[in-house]
C-alpha cells in the first residue's frame, strides 16, 4: 500500500476491539496483548461517545496535524511488533506496551518506528 495515512473503524465484537479492513483481507481482526488496553485508555482520552459501536482510528507512519499520540517501536515479538504509547490520564503519564499482531505488514512493508494515531467518533 502506498498512503501515507490509514483509516479503520475498530468496534467491540463478543466484548474485543476488532477491526475489518476489505481492502486488505482483514475481517474482526482483534486488538490484543495490550492493543486493547491502550484503544480504552485513548478512546477514554477523548471521551468518544458510543466507542463500543465503532469509531475512527486514524494512523499513519508520519506525523500528521491532530495526532492524539505517538507509538514508538520497541521490539519485535510473536511475529508481531511491540510498541509503547505514553497517555496522559488524569492528569499523569502512563507508559503502555502493545502488540500489533502481522495484520501491521498489510500496511508497511517493514513495521515503523512511530506511528502517530488520532481516535475520534464515527460520524
Amino acid at each position: 500500500m502506498n498512503n501515507a495515512i490509514f483509516v479503520i473503524k475498530p468496534f467491540k465484537w463478543h466484548g474485543m476491539w476488532v477491526f475489518d479492513d476489505q481492502r486488505v483481507g482483514l475481517e474482526k481482526e482483534p486488538f490484543v496483548a495490550g492493543a486493547d488496553t491502550m484503544i480504552d485508555t485513548a478512546i477514554g482520552m477523548k471521551g468518544i461517545a458510543n466507542a463500543d459501536d465503532g469509531f475512527l482510528m486514524v494512523f499513519s507512519a508520519h506525523p500528521f496535524p491532530d495526532a492524539d499520540f505517538e507509538l514508538e517501536w520497541l521490539r519485535p515479538d510473536g511475529g508481531g511488533n511491540v510498541y509503547q504509547g505514553r497517555f496522559e490520564v488524569e492528569g499523569q503519564i502512563q507508559e503502555m506496551e502493545g502488540w500489533l499482531c502481522p495484520a501491521l505488514n498489510l500496511y508497511y512493508q517493514q513495521a515503523p518506528k512511530k506511528l502517530y494515531v488520532q481516535v475520534r467518533e464515527a460520524k
